[in-house]
């Protein structure tokens, strides 16, 4: 297992095995109000982390706005401009996204260093494939691994030159291939923390196919300790998929359903059911597995491992528990009969 150095972002702490779950406002900075509003909706929905742009000094009030808000650590975005890294901080922010390459010298990195320094604030570099410096691609002919990895310790090298070495890490990618490549590579060559991700991924269904393939391999090599699904699409439904991702790589919390794809002996409407199990057990917190079979012959048996459980029937359904038939239930009350036993649990 990949040996982690330990940075607090807040009152969390990667580098301890966990693996936390952020995202990103996408409401304008200058609309506070609705800023909050989405800012208090994503923790509710379970994200761990938020991360909102601050493009102009005159916006970072949002960063006080949201620290009253919610209890979850607030990220300040930041490009080019060192002048508002030093506000956020100043504002009680409890980390910075930025890259000391483009702030504008070896002064204006320091200023940043020792401010997140005395107040304990950790500074993620973030490195995509879409912004690599000229010299580099001069040097490797277009982004590839080595480059994304060769930026983001010379940005490293920046501040460890300033006496600061609270950092976490991305190199992201909108190509799959080369954003898994480019973490392997990284995750040999230093310790820091990783904030995994595939930038750019698309829309909610590609977005989440890619980030899935993208996040879930390299989780699966124990590599990573705070992950983002990018999606075009409300910022909650990355919440949503990166909690999906951590389970179906066995690292998440709350319910996991599994179904079966449906065949010919089907007698009941599962699709419908699936969604709607799914959907009643969204926010459910219990670390229980709950299975919607089709049908008696992949019922009880295929799926003697979950906790509780349905086999569809002819316009019914069989409830089981551990793989043992509890009742017959008619189709209209299977979900009411399903709740029921979980609430149990």
């Amino acid at each position: 297992m990949r040996e982690v150095k330990k940075v607090k972002v807040g009152d969390l702490e990667f580098g301890n095995g966990k693996i936390y779950v952020q995202s990103m406002l996408n409401v304008p900075a200058e609309n506070i109000e609705k800023s909050v509003e989405q800012a208090k909706a994503l923790e509710k929905a379970g994200c761990e982390i938020i991360r909102a742009a601050v493009p102009r000094i005159e916006d970072v009030p949002l960063i006080t706005a949201l620290k009253n808000a919610v209890s979850v650590p607030i990220v300040a975005d930041i490009h080019f401009d060192y002048k508002i890294a030093l506000a956020c901080v100043e504002a009680g922010v409890d980390k910075v996204r930025i890259n000391p390459g483009n702030i504008g010298g070896a002064e204006n990195v320091k200023a940043v260093a020792d401010a997140c320094r005395k107040n304990n604030v950790p500074i993620r570099i973030g490195v995509n494939s879409g912004s690599l410096e000229k010299e580099l691609l001069a040097k490797y002919g277009k982004p590839t691994a080595e480059a994304l990895v060769e930026s983001a310790l010379s940005h490293v090298r920046l501040l460890n030159n300033c006496d600061f070495d609270d950092i976490v890490i991305s190199i992201k990618s909108s190509n799959v291939k080369l954003m898994i490549a480019a973490y392997r590579l990284l995750a040999k060559q230093t310790n820091y923390p990783l904030h995994l991700g595939v930038t750019e991924a698309g829309t909610e269904r590609m977005g989440l196919i890619k980030s899935s393939v993208g996040i879930g391999s390299l989780l699966c090599d124990e590599i990573g300790d705070t992950i983002r699904v990018s999606l075009t699409a409300d910022p909650i439904k990355e919440v949503y998929a990166a909690k999906d991702i951590l389970k179906a790589c066995g690292m998440g919390s709350g319910v996991e359903i599994i179904s079966c794809p449906t065949c010919g002996r089907t007698k009941i409407d599962l699709i419908s059911l699936a969604n709607q199990v799914e959907d009643m057990l969204k926010d459910v917190d219990k670390p229980i597995k709950v299975a919607v079979m089709g049908c008696a012959v992949n019922g009880p048996g295929e799926a003697r491992e979950a906790d509780i459980g349905v086999a569809g029937g002819n316009g019914e359904g069989l409830i089981f528990k551990k793989g043992e038939i509890l009742r017959k239930v008619p189709e209209n009350l299977i979900l009411k009969e399903l709740k029921k036993e979980i609430e149990k649990l």
